[in-house]
């Protein structure tokens, strides 16, 4: 159960997602997360399936298309909190969806979103993916190489991208590429492409520190055709988007930290209250718990500002970019303290891989670079600066 009280009234469709969540989290995800983890580089489909079944992965879309209609930022926020919980990789996996919903829920068409969006929801809902990193282009997303030629009736894009999500299990992608190569942020177009597409393939899994559960690939462009009508926007207005939809994800990775934050401060204060030291619990020793104090604050503070945020973007504020990536920045780093603070309170059982607290430090550093880094967090912030 959440430690902390709640800090909205929530309506009762929402308790009943996040209890849904609670549930889903304690049976099937926590169980499941260490053997995930020690697969490397498999995907969870099993997990992928039973949260389909249960409406998981498809909660956050329109019920336009089919989906469960939880399309406020503070209800994903909630979600994804709650299965973060449960375990950071997992919980990640089961809402990939949402982050390759939002670019074409900002700049497609409703014919697109009819038939991109539609057949994600449902029990059979199948994996995608978005495709914007790439070799030389991180936090720099602007000088993304990948090409889309202008051709009859479409254009050919040609590059690579690195570190993609999903690939290979994914059945649609949504790719960034630059239809203009001479310019920068404004050359920039989002296409929606179809994993079985001619030219297009990918990478072996690559090997990461932690957030297994999500495999990442390098996904290749050999002359693959696209449809004018799977062009997302109008040309030039791709940067644009994935600016606004980097706003929403964000926030809701902020919440993802705050989930990975809460296990590991649990999990310390419980293991504390039993593990005796010098005759008495550790708990009563002031170093362990000022720490614990430490986690608990920073904690509060990061959920209070995720949800801030995600109330600022469902009010249509038009200055969020900040306060999101203050969001992000605050959580994903209490995350990183949190997961350190409860291994260094289990002292040497935390190193090990007998307690759970070493592979959710190990999860929580991604926390501090997805999505823009915190280095990159921070000129996003002084950049805003009132």
């Amino acid at each position: 159960m959440n430690a902390f009280p709640e800090p909205w009234p929530l309506t009762d469709e929402q308790r009943a997602i996040v209890g849904l969540c609670r549930d889903f989290a304690r049976n099937e995800i926590r169980p499941r997360a260490r053997a995930v983890d020690e697969a490397d580089v498999v995907t969870p489909v099993d997990i992928w399936r039973k949260a389909a079944e249960v409406g998981l992965t498809d909660y956050m879309l329109p019920e336009e298309v089919g989906g469960g209609g939880f399309t406020d930022v503070f209800t994903q926020c909630l979600v994804q909190e709650e299965l973060c919980y449960g375990d950071p990789g997992i919980g990640n996996l089961v809402c990939s969806n949402g982050f390759f919903a939002d670019p074409v829920l900002e700049l497609g068409t409703e014919d697109q979103k009819k038939r991109w969006l539609g057949p994600l929801t449902g029990p059979e809902a199948p994996m995608t993916s978005l495709a914007t990193t790439e070799p030389g282009a991180g936090s720099d997303a602007a000088s993304i190489q990948t090409t889309a030629r202008r051709v009859e009736g479409g254009y050919v894009l040609n590059g690579q991208k690195a570190w993609i999500s999903n690939a290979g299990a994914a059945r649609s992608y949504v790719v960034f590429a630059k239809t203009d190569p001479g310019l920068r942020a404004r050359g920039v177009t989002a296409f929606l492409v179809g994993a079985d597409s001619e030219g297009l393939s990918v990478g072996e899994p690559m090997r990461k520190m932690g957030q297994r559960a999500i495999v990442c690939r390098e996904v290749y462009f050999s002359d693959v055709f696209v449809p004018d009508e799977d062009r997302l926007g109008e040309e030039g207005q791709g940067f644009h988007g994935l600016m606004r939809t980097f706003d929403i994800s964000r926030v809701v990775l902020g919440a993802a930290s705050v989930g990975a934050a809460r296990a590991a401060y649990e999990y310390a204060r419980d293991y504390a209250r039993v593990r005796v030291q010098f005759g008495k619990p550790v708990i009563e020793h002031q170093a362990v718990a000022f720490r614990l104090a430490d986690m608990a604050t920073r904690i509060e503070t990061a959920r209070l500002l995720v949800l801030r945020a995600a109330r600022a973007i469902d009010a249509g504020d038009p200055g969020v970019t900040a306060l999101a990536a203050m969001a992000k920045l605050t959580a994903s780093e209490t995350a990183m303290f949190s997961t350190w603070a409860a291994v260094q309170t289990l002292g040497g059982w935390g190193y090990s891989r007998e307690y759970p607290v070493e592979q959710w430090m190990r999860d929580a550093k991604l926390e501090e670079i997805e999505e823009g880094t915190s280095d990159i967090m921070r000129i996003v912030v002084s950049r805003h600066l009132p």
